[in-house]
């Protein structure tokens, strides 16, 4: 993903390409025949414009969505961080420590009173304490974390083409 400001090229996608990500969104073991058959095209070109998408990373990866609560990480909560120090070193051991950490599905930047947006799983209250205050609380520069307890899910979805 392109950052604000950066001047990494858009890829040029025209109409067949937006049909061809709809496709692969809704179902990513659809087979390049099913989907040259649904977009009106033979298979070959098909195939080149998923290997183009691909290449210039607009579909970054192939992903297979899980049930939590099924694989017994039922609960889900949002943390907001803020860091002590701002400096370019001491966000970036911040970042390094959360990418370490399989509890975090999800780290984003934010504006405002906090820093970071963490989307974390745990099994139970007992698993997400531990987490807290065994791994998050430990990072060096952690200044302020709010937990906020996800009741229930009323829309999750990863389609950005529709």
């Amino acid at each position: 993903m392109a950052k604000a400001g950066s001047k990494e090229e858009m890829p040029v996608l025209d109409k067949t390409d937006m049909a061809i990500l709809k496709l692969l969104q809704q179902n990513a073991r659809a087979t390049i025949k099913e989907i040259s058959e649904q977009v009106h095209l033979s298979t070959t070109p098909v195939h080149d414009r998923i290997r183009r998408m691909e290449n210039a990373a607009v579909i970054k990866q192939y992903v297979t969505l899980l049930d939590a609560a099924k694989i017994g990480k039922g609960l889900m909560v949002i943390c907001y961080v803020s860091i002590r120090q701002h400096s370019k070193n001491a966000g970036a051991r911040f970042i390094k420590s959360i990418l370490e950490m399989n509890e975090v599905l999800e780290c984003l930047t934010i504006s405002g009173e906090f820093d970071f947006m963490l989307k974390v799983v745990a099994e139970n209250m007992d698993d997400y304490y531990n987490f807290h205050v065994n791994k998050l609380s430990q990072i060096d520069n952690v200044g302020n974390v709010q937990s906020v307890f996800v009741m229930g899910v009323i829309k999750q979805t990863h389609q950005l083409v529709y």
